[in-house]
């Protein structure tokens, strides 16, 4: 990851504590894909994908999680919860979006796991 990539997940990590989140990984990885952030709140198991854009022509930085992109945090979330088998029962997948100068975006439960076999 670059040093930009960096500062954007620090800065997600940041608010997510802000807002009360406990971090309990950060940038996990397996042969199925890697997690930006995974963190909890009450008793909800949240998965973070962050996303920046310099651009704002170019779209949101949460428009970029394609439907491609989705599957692939779901299948990198079912290894997570199989490896680390977490006490939280529910869980959620949200976006925070960073563009410069601008407080980032949180879209909690951005979207679902529908069909991806949870």
């Amino acid at each position: 990851m670059n040093s930009k990539g960096a500062g954007y997940e620090e800065q997600a990590a940041g608010f997510l504590r802000a807002a009360g989140y406990r971090i309990v990984d950060r940038n996990w990885a397996c042969p199925l894909g890697e997690l930006d952030i995974v963190a909890v709140k009450g008793d909800t198991l949240v998965f973070v994908e962050v996303r920046a854009r310099s651009n704002p022509g170019y779209g949101t930085p949460a428009e970029s999680v394609t439907r491609a992109k989705q599957l692939k945090l779901i299948r990198a979330a079912q290894a997570y919860l199989k490896a680390r088998r977490p006490r939280e029962e529910s869980f959620r997948f949200d976006v925070i979006g960073i563009v410069p100068g601008a407080a980032p975006e949180h879209i909690e439960g951005a979207f679902d796991a529908g069909g991806g076999g949870f």
